[in-house]
């Protein structure tokens, strides 16, 4: 963000009372670009909705939960309705502040998001993917959600590819199973493959860090060529990347692969734990997931003998 706004006066930087420390070198070099809105996230929506119409580029920053079901209204409203160039950032997104409770938790946001017209919905699998689509979101010129994690995500795209909005990227070639990872599960998934693996499960890991608007040109070939398609996130199993994906199919009437959507389940965590203990609860594990892909791999198996036997 520091070096994007020496290359554009227009660049501003909202914050919703949190990464004080994470902007500093920000908002020392451009003091009157820097606005700490407070715990007051849909007046944030507002203000940056006015900066827009008034010309600039800004930038909201807050913890994700509260950067969209808290201000949902103001979003759609004030952004979505007017078609300004606003790119929400939310951070923590998913399970990744589960020892502070459901309140923190962000597993309805790209559902939620996804639905309001005008708007793109973005979420990196790493850091090499967080810096190539924010500057690609600040180039769009309607509104953008970029669903972040919340620290310490490995870097996958070692090569350091070209990332646009709208593209999925290929992490590992396979031939039985596809993995569509969206978001900071993208390492988890990288483990997940390797134990199919080493099940004799030929599996191919792709990175889908855009869910709206889709890779259709992707999921046409990969629903051509692999029997089974697995969606990853950590957002619930209803309305993310995999229910998107089902849309798409029942669209395009594409059905020649079997579709499994893995996520959270359709309930709130009550219990108290750290992150590693939330993604546990929901089955986001990569011992949990490669169990829960086998056993579909293995159903499918036996229904094709039961057919052929028929």
């Amino acid at each position: 963000m520091t070096s994007l706004a020496a290359e554009d006066r227009r660049l501003a930087l909202l914050t919703g009372d949190i990464g004080n420390r994470l902007f500093d070198s920000f908002q020392h070099n451009y003091p009157d670009r820097f606005v700490n809105c407070g715990v007051a996230e849909a007046n944030m929506v507002g203000v940056a909705a006015g900066l827009a119409l008034a010309g600039m580029k800004p930038v909201t920053y807050t913890i994700a939960s509260f950067a969209t079901t808290r201000c949902l209204e103001q979003i759609r409203v004030d952004l979505c309705y007017h078609r300004v160039p606003v790119v929400i950032v939310g951070v923590g997104a998913g399970l990744a502040y589960a020892a502070n409770g459901g309140t923190h938790h962000a597993c309805e946001d790209i559902a939620l998001l996804k639905a309001l017209p005008e708007m793109t919905v973005l979420c990196p699998g790493d850091p090499w993917e967080v810096r190539q689509l924010l500057q690609a979101a600040i180039a769009q010129d309607g509104p953008v959600y970029i669903r972040l994690g919340k620290k310490g995500e490995r870097v996958i795209h070692d090569g350091r590819p070209h990332i646009t909005i709208g593209k999925s990227l290929i992490i590992k070639s396979g031939r039985d199973v596809c993995l569509i990872s969206t978001g900071n599960m993208l390492s988890l998934v990288l483990e997940t493959a390797s134990l199919l693996e080493d099940q004799d499960i030929s599996t191919q890991v792709v990175s889908m860090p855009t869910v709206k608007p889709l890779d259709q040109e992707f999921l046409r070939e990969a629903f051509s060529k692999f029997s089974m398609i697995v969606t990853i996130e950590e957002h619930s199993s209803k309305g993310g990347l995999g229910g998107s994906i089902a849309e798409w199919q029942s669209e395009h009437h594409v059905f020649t692969s079997q579709l499994v959507c893995i996520g959270t389940d359709d309930v709130f965590l009550h219990e108290g734990g750290g992150h590693d203990f939330a993604r546990d609860f929901f089955g986001l594990t990569p011992l949990k997931m490669t169990k829960t892909i086998v056993s579909k791999v293995c159903l499918r198996k036996k229904k094709r003998v039961l057919e052929l036997i028929e």
